[in-house]
């Protein structure tokens, strides 16, 4: 397979061009205007952060591609499917007014807003592609419904998938509720009892009554666990644990064939901002500090090549002081693999997910780097 091309353009603006400027330019230069956009209904993939965490992409950059499109003759939305976890984004309604909270109304982003999975996150549309390990992907109706599809990524790390770029915001982020059930189910959890303390933190934030509490100690149900890892991210006492050797890759096979058949059989145009690169998923009602400065703006037709070329541009920068990568590789002075995101979250993998989806066809992870 050729190389792909993925275009790149730093965040340094001048007097003469902005921001939002450069990023119509990038968009441009990648290509867009080759996909027929006359009369077709485009859904924007976009996450609209959750409540409370403030590194999600600003509702300016939406407006940028929505204006292109509308420019160019389409009929743009921004979407995204309701969440497994208790949270903000759990139906529909406080999917909504989340979204609006953090900015993305029609009047900012020039675009409206659906939850392609509908009220309760129910509302799916099951895409046959047999792939290895998903035969049948369940996939937000109204994404699926669109003729045109553009992700629109925040590029930043992530507790399980090592980080978050094209294919995790597209296979992830547009399954429908029992989708985003099947990509987790193979990652359950467990308490390290001696470190329990009995707070009901992970009993407070399970969707689905898996953790347990018996003689002031938690447990999981592996029965109700459903392995979204909520309960991971809000123990205080980091006594929840998950068994990572099968289900990290488990998780990023089926998060590449999700992805595979969003993508497939239409056209699609793939853009990543590398800022405000948190270490945790915009999922979190929190946001730490970056782990590494703001890299820049990516497009690409090829979402394989894009976090490729994402995660070897942030790997070359330099470490934020006080950060959790930071913390981590002083913690871990004898660890071996010094890559950015392993450091960040040493469970946690994400090249595997890239390798499964250039084998399925997906794209490539050979890429040109084109800047501008």
């Amino acid at each position: 397979m050729e190389k792909s091309n993925v275009f790149f353009t730093s965040f340094k603006a001048t007097e003469h061009e902005n921001l939002l400027q450069k990023l119509h330019r990038l968009l441009k230069k990648a290509g867009i205007e080759n996909i027929d956009f006359e009369d077709k209904y485009v859904a924007i993939k976009i996450h609209f952060g959750e409540h409370g965490n403030l590194a999600f992409l600003r509702p300016n950059y939406a407006r940028v591609v929505a204006d292109y499109v509308k420019q160019l003759g389409g009929k743009p939305f921004l979407t995204d499917c309701n969440t497994l976890y208790v949270g903000s984004r759990k139906n529909a309604i406080d999917h909504m007014e989340t979204a609006l909270m953090n900015g993305f109304g029609p009047y900012q982003t020039g675009c409206h807003v659906i939850i392609a999975d509908g009220l309760k996150g129910t509302d799916e549309t099951l895409v046959p592609i047999d792939g290895e390990y998903v035969k049948e992907a369940k996939i937000g109706h109204a994404i699926m419904d669109a003729d045109v599809f553009i992700s629109l990524n925040h590029f930043k790390g992530h507790e399980m998938a090592g980080f978050g770029g094209a294919i995790k915001n597209i296979g992830m982020g547009c399954g429908s509720r029992a989708g985003k059930m099947e990509q987790h189910c193979d990652g359950k959890p467990d308490v390290n009892q001696s470190k329990c303390v009995g707070c009901r933190s992970c009993e407070k934030i399970c969707a689905h009554g898996a953790p347990e509490i018996k003689d002031k100690k938690a447990y999981i149900n592996h029965d109700k666990c459903v392995g979204c890892g909520r309960c991971l991210a809000v123990c205080p006492k980091n006594c929840i644990q998950a068994h990572f050797e099968d289900s990290v890759a488990m998780l990023n096979y089926k998060m590449a064939e999700y992805a595979w058949a969003v993508t497939k059989d239409r056209p699609c145009f793939h853009v990543s901002l590398i800022c405000d690169v948190s270490p945790n998923c915009d999922c979190h009602s929190e946001n730490d500090i970056p782990i590494i400065p703001d890299v820049g703006m990516l497009a690409s037709f090829d979402p394989v090549a894009l976090d490729q070329a994402c995660a070897d541009l942030c790997n070359k920068m330099p470490v934020i002081a006080g950060s959790i990568l930071d913390d981590n590789i002083k913690a871990l002075p004898h660890e071996e693999n010094h890559e950015h995101f392993h450091m960040t979250h040493p469970d946690a993998e994400w090249e595997t997910c890239l390798a499964h989806a250039e084998k399925i066809g997906m794209g490539t992870r050979e890429y040109e780097l084109v800047k501008i």
